[in-house]
């Protein structure tokens, strides 16, 4: 171990503000100068630097040390983030949230007294909520800022700290650069955990705020049938009362719930990565929709920002894909909209999202924006600012159905509007899965696939980028392609490669969070008269075909 390392840790304990932690840390010490090389492996992991503050704040495992979330690394944040809202001379409420992670009410708390001792008035909400109920209440309340504690669906031993900022350009919304580095350097300069004030004068918000929250949600379907039985999971997390109380209040009463899944669990036992997009994921709420007998399912992630909907589709339940559902609830929010209230509206989706949607909008007469991936950017699509816009999506169960009052991705407004969707389906003799070809036969048929290659290291993941930069394939299964690189795109960079040719589109970009290589596929096949069998025959094959040419190639490139 080296000196530096050792140092490190005995300043970090020497700092921190929880017994607990301070222990920890001590063990590890201890262990490590004892002559353990694993002790010294992790010592040296936990004190190899501070988590990056990105552009949805902190998300990293429960641990003492600075590359761990823990009290003293959300004390130093939040007193950082005091810093910088003080030097924007932005003063006044701090909505403080949390969702039923292990630690999350410890660092709430946190939160709620640092911004306390800075001066701000500190609020919290009443109990675990879902993050959308977070976002709303930063506009509800005019607040200069919003704190969700949070790892939305990361692994049961991880925690996180999502920033919303209140009087920004895109008011309520997640911030995005370059605010997250300015707010990151502030982090760095302040003071060690112990020297920083904290106080008790923060107060709890009522239930009230929870209530407007549901009631403008239960507002939201236009439709007056209500006849649908849901099967629903909030996968141990927190997501579950408040979507139950929107359904009943809208009229949707007939709702199962999988049991098992019903109560916030902080270890989410019953599965191996609390995402609905994980395969295996919603096999509890699909197998209780066939026994049920239920018309849709609903699958929320822990915080509820997401949300995916499970249909019955040729004698068997699948989930839909992000885009099948974002294409349905685009559809829906436009043919739906008063134009009086609406009059230049704007839908957008992101660069790895189907192009659907695009032609949903031109069919509606409305705007079209198309970003990098991320609600930070969604949300701040057109102008910057988002103005008009009316309903936004991102292929990875991410939707904003209500941006003047969630300006964010919401999973239960959301849920509301599918339901409202799939209960006037009904009613017409038609299912989801007649929606879907209907959009089909009008547009062509849209299919998507995604590629992952796992790689050694985050490193391996840079090289790669940069080779495929240096080499860009010309064709890909005997396709000719061209390449759009988006690095220095000066409307919209972002590390993505896109591949273009008639009737598809890849593009590939390094995961956020992983040291894997993602590449995302969709390929438009037209409809001949109403042969909407064969266009997705035909399109399916293609699509297997750039899949093994995209594999390939991203693997060597």
């Amino acid at each position: 171990m080296k000196p530096a390392v050792r140092d490190a840790a005995l300043r970090w304990i020497a700092d921190d503000v929880d017994t607990g932690d301070r222990a920890e840390l001590q063990q590890i010490l201890a262990s490590a100068l004892a002559g353990d090389t694993g002790a010294a492996a992790e010592l040296t992991d936990r004190m190899a630097g501070p988590l990056r503050f990105g552009t949805a704040g902190l998300r990293g495992p429960l641990r003492a040390g600075p590359a761990g979330m823990n009290r003293a690394v959300v004390t130093r944040t939040t007193a950082g983030l005091a810093s910088w809202l003080h030097q924007q001379g932005r003063t006044g409420t701090i909505v403080v949230g949390r969702d039923a992670r292990h630690s999350s009410d410890a660092f709430a708390a946190d939160v709620a007294g640092v911004f306390a001792a800075a001066g701000f008035d500190a609020v919290m909400l009443p109990r675990a909520l879902p993050t959308p109920v977070l976002a709303f209440a930063v506009r509800r309340l005019g607040a200069v800022a919003g704190v969700q504690v949070t790892a939305s669906h990361n692994p049961p031993g991880d925690n996180g700290y999502k920033v919303y900022l209140g009087d920004d350009d895109a008011r309520g919304a997640q911030l995005a650069p370059p605010t997250d580095a300015a707010i990151e350097a502030a982090i760095a300069a302040a003071p060690a955990a112990v020297a920083v004030p904290v106080s008790a004068e923060w107060h709890t918000t009522d239930e009230q705020l929870v209530e407007a929250y549901v009631e403008r949600v239960a507002s939201l379907p236009r439709g007056a049938a209500r006849r649908l039985r849901i099967a629903a999971t909030p996968l141990h997390g927190v997501g579950g009362p408040v979507l139950l109380d929107a359904l009943r209040r809208a009229g949707f009463t007939d709702v199962h719930l999988v049991t098992s899944q019903a109560d916030p669990d902080p270890d989410f036992p019953t599965v191996a990565f609390p995402n609905p997009e994980e395969p295996g994921a919603a096999d509890a709420l699909l197998a209780l929709a066939d026994e049920v007998a239920a018309d849709v399912a609903i699958a929320l992630d822990p915080d509820a920002d997401r949300f995916a909907l499970g249909v019955p589709d040729g004698g068997r339940w699948r989930m839909l894909r992000g885009d099948e559902t974002g294409v349905l609830l685009g559809e829906q929010v436009l043919a739906g909209l008063d134009r009086q209230a609406h009059p230049d509206p704007l839908v957008a989706s992101t660069i790895v999202s189907s192009r659907l949607l695009r032609s949903v909008a031109a069919g509606h007469g409305a705007r079209y924006g198309e970003t990098r991936t991320g609600f930070k950017w969604l949300v701040r699509s057109g102008d910057g600012a988002g103005t008009g816009l009316v309903y936004a999506y991102e292929e990875a169960l991410g939707h904003c159905v209500d941006p003047d009052v969630v300006r964010d991705k919401d999973g239960i407004s959301a849920a509301l509007l599918a339901c409202d969707l799939a209960a006037t389906a009904r009613v017409a003799g038609r299912s989801v899965t007649d929606l879907l070809d209907a959009l089909a036969l009008t547009h062509g048929v849209h299919q998507t696939d995604a590629v992952s290659v796992w790689l050694p290291d985050h490193a391996a993941v840079t090289a790669s980028m940069a080779a495929l930069r240096q080499r860009p394939p010309a064709e890909l299964g005997g396709v000719p392609v061209t390449v759009e690189d988006l690095l220095h795109d000066p409307r919209r960079p972002d590390d993505t490669i896109v591949l273009r040719a008639d009737g598809l589109r890849v593009a590939v970009r390094p995961s956020g969070t992983e040291p894997k290589l993602k590449a995302y596929l969709e390929v438009i096949e037209p409809v001949s008269g109403d042969r909407l069998d064969a266009a997705r025959q035909a399109a399916g094959r293609r699509l297997t075909a750039l899949h093994d040419a995209t594999l390939q190639r991203i693997r060597n490139p």
